[in-house]
C-alpha cells in the first residue's frame, strides 16, 4: 500500500525516510510577491519565513490541483493499487477535495481517502502511523482504525502576536480580527474535531500569557503527569516555541519530538510569530510498529 499526502500535514521527514515508508507527499503553493514557491520542492519553512517578514505582504496559497493528484495516483497505481491518501483538514482548506477529484480521475487506482479534520504535527502523526502500520503488513481496516484511534488522540493549538495574516486569510472574521488587533488580544485557537475549522479557545492581552494560556488548555484535557506525545512547531518564533516547551514540560510526562518550522502554507495564514503545538495520550501510538 502507497501512502499520499500534502505538505500541509508536515511529517516532518526527510525525502529518504519519506521513500521508507512509501509516503509521497504533494506539495501546496504559496505566492509571494508575484512568485510562486512549491513547499517541499522549492523551497522550505525554514527560508520562507525570513523572506516573508522582508517582504512585508501578504502571501497567497493554493491547494494542489485534481490533475496533480490523478498523475500521482496513476504513476503509484501501476506499481501498487492500493493507495492511503490522507489529508489535512477540509475545513480549512480545499486539498482533500482535490483529492478526491483527482482519485475519479484515475479508475485503475483504488484510493481511501481520509480527511484528518486536523493539520501540522497531528496529521502528520496520523500519516506516519497508517504508514508504519502499511509497511508491516497490516490490513487497511485495521489502518483505517487505528488513524480513527491517532486522530481522535491528538489535538493542535496555537497562539500568535499579531492577525493581519489570518484576517488577510479569511480564516477569522474580519471585523472581530481589526477589534482584536486594536485591543492587542492575543487568541489561542485550536482545530475542532467535527469539522474540522478553527475555534477560539480563549484569549489574553500578552503573548506570554497566551502560551502559558495554551498550557492550560491542554489541562482541560489532561492531568498533570500524564504521559504525552508532545511537538512544537512554529513559523518563525523559536524564542516562543521554547518557552512553550519549557512550560509543557514541567507539567507533563513528555515524549518529545523535535522542534521546528511549521508548514510554510499554514504558516502564511497565521504569520511569522505563530507557536503551535501537537499532542495526544502516548498510549494511543503503542501499538504502531
Amino acid at each position: 500500500m502507497q501512502i499520499v499526502t500534502d505538505s500541509g500535514t508536515d511529517v516532518g521527514l526527510t525525502t529518504e525516510q519519506a521513500a521508507e515508508l512509501n509516503i509521497h507527499i504533494v506539495p501546496l503553493v504559496v505566492t509571494l510577491d508575484g512568485k510562486s514557491y512549491r513547499e517541499g520542492v522549492d523551497i522550505k519553512p525554514e527560508d520562507f519565513y525570513p523572506i516573508l517578514i522582508e517582504s512585508g505582504n501578504l502571501p497567497i496559497t493554493s491547494q494542489p490541483s485534481a490533475g496533480e493528484f490523478a498523475d500521482l495516483y496513476r504513476s503509484l497505481a501501476a506499481k501498487d493499487p492500493d493507495i492511503l491518501s490522507i489529508h489535512m483538514t477540509s475545513g480549512l482548506s480545499g486539498t482533500y477535495n482535490s483529492a478526491l477529484a483527482g482519485a475519479e480521475m484515475v479508475p485503475e487506482a483504488n484510493v481511501t481517502h481520509i480527511d484528518t479534520k486536523t493539520l501540522s504535527a497531528a496529521a502528520g502523526w496520523v500519516v506516519k502511523s497508517a504508514a508504519r502500520a502499511a509497511k508491516a503488513g497490516w490490513a487497511k481496516d485495521k489502518i483505517l482504525d487505528l488513524t480513527q484511534r491517532i486522530g481522535d488522540a491528538c489535538d493542535s493549538i496555537y497562539t500568535l502576536d499579531e492577525l493581519k495574516y489570518l484576517i488577510h486569510g479569511g480564516r477569522i472574521s474580519h471585523m472581530k480580527g481589526i477589534i482584536a488587533s486594536l485591543i492587542n488580544i492575543k487568541p489561542m485557537i485550536g482545530v475542532e474535531k467535527v469539522n474540522g475549522t478553527y475555534e477560539q479557545l480563549g484569549q489574553v492581552r500578552t503573548f506570554k500569557g497566551a502560551l502559558k494560556g495554551l498550557v492550560k488548555v491542554m489541562g482541560r484535557k489532561y492531568k498533570p503527569g500524564s504521559e504525552l506525545r508532545v511537538q512544537v512547531l512554529h513559523s518563525n518564533n523559536l524564542e516562543g516555541a521554547s518557552l512553550l516547551r519549557e512550560q509543557v514540560d514541567k507539567i507533563y510526562k513528555c515524549n518529545w519530538l523535535p522542534t521546528g518550522p511549521m508548514s510554510l502554507v499554514l504558516g502564511a495564514h497565521t504569520g511569522p510569530s505563530m507557536v503551535g503545538v501537537g499532542y495526544g495520550l502516548e498510549k494511543a501510538f503503542a501499538d504502531i510498529p
